[in-house]
């Protein structure tokens, strides 16, 4: 079955697809909307601006076909002179005609894009229901292990997607909803000439009106409550479509084989960061963290309510045709006398329908604790519920007396509707608090120094002495100061977020926060920090009466130096004692997350792929040795450059016994837009994911290959990184690769892009000699936007090809090509490298440079041009094709179609970001010229829009 494979390869999904039928479709899809979008230019505009974008098209058509050694309409043209002939009509366009027409180019690309989704949920649809997914993950663990081991794999899940705000969503969601609106109308069959088509071309095309009168760039960025409603409207449609259907799904797979998926229990929930990550984002304060979970609670509560809504409608049973449990009635009793205020007409017409009567008093327990949290008053027993075990035991009274009278209501209705409210509970998502290390020892710093017992400042202490007083004071039962504790600047904001997650769970159960991470971990004494000041804020007490840890703490490791440590910074932390006994009070486990964008930036692609997955290795072994759980948290981007990639893939190119039913992975920016926008996605990106973990769990707990093979496999790898690091370093490692960066690309212009409340550089970013911004301080995110945008995508790649060639040189080709056929891991990059490649285009990245970059700094492209066509080379060698994507043909055709309206938008780029640049009033921050006024407004906003047109062209920003 064809994978959605994430936002990075959406067309490739349909080169597995059974024939030409459904690309049909497609293609009736697109020439639909895009005459549509044609027919409201006329509209809006008249026709002489349809008329510019086909000029425009058609010439960039006509460019590429002579590219590739065709002949098009306009004959054998020379590529060179049919785009150096698109550029001069574009640089000759007056600002507002350009606009337009890369308005009209983005536009294009919004709806291709909805089009494209709605054929991937036909192709699913289309898939039989025992050759999907989670089907063939049951089939195969039932027949390796048994029904025994199909139900230790399931009693083991807890997969959990984890939304961030890592800005990465260009696209607007007014334009998304209303993409999401189109995708609505095409989903319905018509034929043409019939009143259903009419009436839906209609709604269509006024639909599009409205798109185009539609600003696609936001005037403010958002704050992070923002970015929460943004999650809440996404998790709202999974948890009322997607999420019941996969958890259905599975449990009746699993019943053919005598196994049951628990229905109380969450094998499927989610998690997020926003309002929890705090690195590096000075607007997410302790204020606000309260605020989210105060919205997350409403949703949920509103989830929870409809649910229970559904359910009064089903169990209409009543007492004078079937009996009820004992338990039941006792129970109601009990609630009535607590709720007095219930509907006195609602009572009389259900008195003798308990299940309804029970639902009802649930409704309004469910009810009051929304008003409750929101108002911060006090938890009433009886009345309302302060977690959402409190929930589950309601239904646990009304569940065993169905499976006494109505079984199948039992396993069916209310067994659905609980999996559900499992998952979602009282809180919608798990919270995840992340804290840079340096603010945990700053806190530590002043609550220890006035002690004056140590030699010297706290701060100025050796990292391993530090460790010894830091466990010394966790395993003591003094507390290091008295209440409450009021510390200044970052310290006072890292304690009060401490006092925010005490109070949360207090009010909303232990689901609502379970993980503190600890960001740029490089030593045990990092987590010690963090959990020392847990312990004063009442999180954790190790020893004494009735220890607890109501939160358990994460390293976060994302350097190449802490990927290669990571064995031995948790070895230290788990032969701790009193961090042991931590670990112990958490049910043995230990949670680590590992970080792809921060060691892709700084080693490759390949070397950043390959550290992790020996990471994973040496993690799996140290938490075995211990006795205890691993949890790995990765922490992947959307692009290739930020770990991205196919989910199932990476999941299964994990090595054996890392995962054992549980992990976790961050979902971002448009990667979630696209994946969970439509509800057949939504479904199958859950049920993928489960499956993977699945098949994980059960399935790789041995080596698919030999010993011999693996060490063989692994020297290998070792080799091809060795030398793709060093060929990445020499570009990284150059003084004048910042300001080559920031010239040939349009990385400048992120902030005012305004797609997140996060910094675009943190706070502590260097600055070279000549003003530029160095690479140490910023963000991997921007790192991979100004590559993409300017289409050399060398974080994707660069440096692959000189590894590929060094250990062919070696001798070593036979054993490459057999471990691209036999091993999961090298497969998965290389597939990830060759797409990126793909949609890599230097010829039009050569003219950001030759218009934009300084000739003395065009080293740099031609050393980019080297490395590509080498990797390209070695490539298809190694997957023995003619040409890149030859085994994708539809993600190639789709990629090749695309071009004709990407080009344009990226030559406007170059011409526009030459304008602004080379204003002949004022001068920016960078001695640059800039024009005045309403025409560097106008220029501005038109660079937005191309930026936002890549964006949607590629399937990807950052």
């Amino acid at each position: 079955m064809p994978a959605p494979a994430d936002a990075l390869d959406a067309a490739s999904a349909a080169d597995t697809a059974p024939a030409a039928e459904p690309a049909a479709e497609l293609r009736a899809d697109v020439r639909r909307v895009s005459t549509l979008l044609g027919e409201s230019l006329v509209r809006q505009h008249g026709p002489g601006l349809l008329r510019l974008v086909e000029e425009v098209r058609l010439l960039t058509k006509e460019s590429k076909e002579a590219a590739r050694g065709g002949a098009g309409a306009l004959g054998p043209w020379n590529a060179a002179d049919v785009a150096a002939q698109v550029r001069e009509l574009l640089a000759s366009l007056p600002l507002d005609e350009a606009t337009e027409l890369v308005r009209a180019f983005a536009f294009y690309f919004h709806l291709a894009n909805a089009a494209e989704q709605l054929h991937r949920v036909r192709e699913l649809r289309d898939v039989a229901d025992d050759a999907g997914w989670l089907a063939a993950a049951v089939r195969d663990i039932a027949a390796q292990g048994g029904a025994e081991a199909l139900q230790r794999t399931v009693d083991s899940l807890d997969v959990r997607p984890v939304f961030t705000a890592h800005p990465t969503e260009a696209t607007r969601r007014s334009v998304l909803d209303k993409l999401r609106a189109i995708d609505r109308i095409l989903e319905v069959p018509s034929e043409e000439g019939t009143a259903l088509r009419r009436r839906q071309d209609r709604h269509l095309a006024e639909i599009i009106d409205q798109m185009w009168q539609t600003d696609e760039v936001r005037l403010v960025s958002p704050a992070p409550l923002d970015e929460a409603r943004n999650a809440v409207y996404y998790l709202g449609e999974i948890f009322a479509r997607a999420l019941p259907e996969v958890l259905d799904d599975l449990a009746d797979l699993l019943a053919e084989h005598g196994v049951i998926l628990p229905p109380g229990r969450a094998t499927l929930r989610f998690g997020s960061w926003i309002g929890g990550d705090r690195d590096g984002n000075p607007n997410v304060t302790p204020d606000v963290t309260r605020e989210i979970l105060g919205l997350q609670n409403q949703t949920a509560v509103r989830i929870a309510v409809g649910i229970v809504d559904e359910l009064i409608s089903s169990l209409s049973n009543s007492t004078d045709l079937t009996s009820v449990g004992p338990e039941l009635e006792e129970s109601i009793r009990a609630d009535l006398a607590r709720l007095p205020s219930l509907d006195p007409r609602v009572l009389e017409l259900n008195a003798h329908e308990p299940y309804r009567l029970k639902l009802t008093c649930i409704k309004a327990k469910l009810l009051n604790t929304g008003r409750r949290v929101a108002s911060g008053s006090a938890h009433e027993p009886g009345r309302d519920y302060v977690n959402t075990e409190q929930l589950a035991a309601d239904f646990d009274v009304i569940e065993r007396s169905l499976r006494a009278h109505s079984p199948l209501a039992a396993d069916g209705v209310l067994g659905s509707a609980r999996r559900v409210l499992a998952s979602c509970g009282l809180h919608l998502a798990t919270l995840d608090i992340r804290e840079h290390a340096d603010y945990h020892h700053e806190a530590v710093g002043l609550l220890l120094d006035p002690l004056a017992e140590l030699p010297r400042p706290y701060l100025q202490l050796p990292r391993e002495e530090r460790r010894r007083v830091l466990s010394r004071e966790l395993a003591s039962r003094r507390p290091l100061t008295g209440h409450p504790v009021m510390l200044p600047g970052h310290a006072g904001r890292v304690y009060e977020t401490m006092r925010v997650i005490r109070q949360a769970r207090r009010r909303l159960g232990p689901d609502v926060i379970e993980t503190y991470i600890v960001s740029v971990t490089r030593g045990p004494d990092d987590v010690l920090a963090a959990a020392l000041l847990a312990r004063e804020a009442g999180l954790v007490r190790i020893f004494g009466e009735e220890p607890y840890a109501h939160i358990g703490f994460a390293p976060l490791l994302e350097t190449l130096d802490e990927l290669r440590e990571a064995a031995q910074i948790v070895d230290a932390l788990l032969a701790d004692p009193a961090y042991r006994e931590l670990v112990r009070l958490r049910g043995d486990l230990q949670e680590v997350m590992l970080g792809y964008s921060d060691s892709n930036m700084e080693s490759g692609v390949f070397t950043s792929q390959w550290e992790i997955h020996k990471a994973q290795r040496a993690l799996r072994d140290v938490a075995a040795r211990h006795g205890v759980r691993l949890r790995l948290f990765h922490g992947r981007g959307g692009s290739v450059g930020r770990g991205g990639g196919p989910t199932h893939e990476a999941i299964m190119a994990q090595p054996n016994g890392v995962l054992e039913g549980e992990i976790k992975f961050t979902e971002q920016g448009e990667v979630i837009s696209d994946k969970y926008s439509l509800p057949g996605l939504a479904r199958d990106n859950l049920a993928l994911s489960l499956a993977a973990v699945m098949r994980a769990t059960a399935l790789h707990r041995d080596p698919h290959t030999a010993l011999g093979d693996r060490e063989r496999f692994s020297a290998l790898m070792d080799l091809v990184s060795e030398a793709a690091f060093a060929r990445y370093r020499t570009l990284i490692d150059d003084p004048d690769l910042p300001a080559y960066f920031m010239a040939s690309t349009p990385v400048e212009l992120l902030e005012q892009l305004n797609i997140g409340s996060r910094p675009a550089r943190r706070p502590d970013s260097d600055t070279a000699s000549d003003g530029l911004p160095g690479l140490e301080g910023m963000r991997a995110i921007t790192w991979v936007f100004g590559w993409t945008q300017s289409r050399q995508i060398v974080p994707g790649w660069f440096g692959v090809g000189s590894g590929l060639r060094a250990a062919r040189e070696a001798g070593k080709g036979s054993e490459l090509r057999e471990m691209f056929e036999r091993w999961p891991i090298f497969r998965s990059v290389i597939s990830n490298v060759e797409m990126t490649l793909a949609k890599t285009d230097l010829e039009i990245a050569s003219h950001y440079v030759s218009t934009l970059v300084p000739a003395t700094l065009h080293r740099f492209f031609d050393a980019i041009r080297a490395e590509y066509e080498l990797t390209v080379a070695e490539v298809r060698r190694l997957a023995r094709e003619t040409e890149l994507l030859d085994t994708a043909p539809t993600l190639k055709r789709t990629l090749e179609i695309r071009d004709q309206y990407l080009d344009p938008i990226s030559y406007l780029q170059v011409e526009l970001l030459r304008r602004i640049r080379s204003g002949a009033r004022g001068r920016d921050v960078r001695g640059r010229g800039v024009p005045d006024g309403e025409a560097a407004d106008k220029l501005q906003r038109a660079l937005l829009i191309t930026i936002n047109g890549v964006a949607a062209g590629l399937r990807n920003t950052g």
